[in-house]
């Protein structure tokens, strides 16, 4: 199986597809809590801090397939996904940069 290789093109893919994925998985779960009246309505206002907030969780989903591949001690996959990772932390930090760090 695809996934079973130690390889570190699978781990590129995967450290590019499962923070997208996991954004999605988020945002389809925040949408539903507000649906359901548990998280309050998105006003203008709080739009930006829900992205935000979206695209870190999404980064951080990153970690379960990461530990997964650690415990198999799959370095070249783990290698592997660290480079798109700090892509997408880059990304992230340079569009909040002044929400972020300038007050």
């Amino acid at each position: 199986m695809l996934f079973n290789k130690n390889h570190i093109v699978l781990g590129i893919i995967l450290g590019i597809c499962v923070p997208v994925i996991g954004y999605a998985l988020f945002q389809i779960l925040f949408e539903t809590l507000t649906s359901m009246g548990i998280m309050e309505e998105l006003s203008a206002s709080s739009m930006d801090r829900r992205v935000r907030t979206l695209a870190l969780l999404g980064i951080c989903s990153i970690i379960i397939p990461f530990e997964i591949y650690r415990k198999k001690r799959y370095e070249k996959t783990m290698r592997g996904m660290v480079f798109p990772t700090i892509i997408y932390v880059g990304i992230w930090i340079y569009r909040y940069y002044d929400v972020l760090f300038v007050s």
